[in-house]
């Protein structure tokens, strides 16, 4: 069964009072959540991007049309769900897809067993011409809000992704239990990005994000991802600038980043071992 909505709440406001970190971590197959949950995670979230980074892909590969989003997260799902035990699981919605009623949707996402949404792909990724095209021609970051808004009526957890101070401000408008602070593509790794912003430069990015929030809702949890966050010593030093943040949710960097050095390292060992001579 998945938990409820106040459930989630419970148990993340539950480490915020402790003074602990929320930890959440993307999952792009079973056993990535399995090991997640293994390790003590409070959230686990399924979007699609996780099927291409799991297959060697950059994280990017989610924004782009090589597959249906909705529906990859459906069978990702299938995958992951059942093996998932003690863990709030949340599917990654694109709020956007003109091929679905979001209502109907929605619910099959709750049914299946699902605990909450965020919001993924986004087009809040993107900027410029590209950016204002989509919203011009009926794919605006506002049908993410409203998918949230949705969410939030339907009882299911939601933590959607911003990317500056406007988009926080409709997020917790629309009634969102926690925002992510998205720094860009995680940095560091074989496929990761090579022009991420500096460490520092989060700081006032993401407490920008977190005053328009609160701003709203004093209540709002506010978690960061991404960029340059990418280590447990980088979480720590955010952590220690930006008074009030809540933790941090890494898909990338907690998944695809353990499985290249886990499984390189691994290997090296292996050629290391000699055979006696007999």
């Amino acid at each position: 069964m998945p938990f409820t909505r106040e459930e989630v709440l419970q148990r993340l406001k539950k480490r915020v009072e402790n003074q602990l970190p929320i930890i959440g971590a993307g999952a792009g197959t079973g056993i990535s959540a399995k090991s997640a949950e293994a390790g003590g995670i409070d959230l686990i979230i399924i979007y699609n991007s996780g099927r291409f980074r799991m297959a060697g892909r950059g994280s990017v590969a989610g924004m782009l049309p090589y597959g249906d989003a909705n529906q990859i997260v459906v069978e990702m799902g299938a995958e992951v769900l059942p093996v998932v035990k003690h863990t709030p699981v949340l599917a990654g919605v694109c709020g956007t897809d003109p091929f679905r009623n979001m209502h109907q949707f929605l619910k099959q996402i709750k049914e299946m067993g699902f605990s909450g949404v965020q919001n993924y792909p986004t087009v809040a990724y993107f900027e410029g011409a590209a950016r204002q095209d989509m919203e011009d021609t009926g794919f605006s970051y506002d049908l993410e809000v409203e998918m949230v808004a949705l969410a939030r009526e339907m009882e299911l957890f939601t933590a959607p992704y911003v990317y500056n101070e406007a988009e926080a401000v409709k997020m917790a408008k629309a009634g969102a239990d926690m925002l992510v602070a998205h720094m860009g593509l995680t940095a560091k790794g074989t496929i990761g990005a090579k022009n991420a912003q500096p460490l520092e430069a989060c700081i006032a990015k993401i407490e920008a994000i977190r005053d328009a929030a609160r701003a709203i809702n004093p209540d709002v949890l506010v978690i960061c991802h991404g960029g340059p966050i990418s280590e447990p010593s980088d979480l720590e030093f955010i952590l220690s600038q930006v008074h009030g943040l809540d933790g941090f949710f890494g898909a990338s960097s907690i998944e695809r980043l353990a499985t290249e050095r886990a499984i390189r390292d691994l290997v090296v060992d292996f050629k290391q071992v000699k055979k006696p001579l007999y």
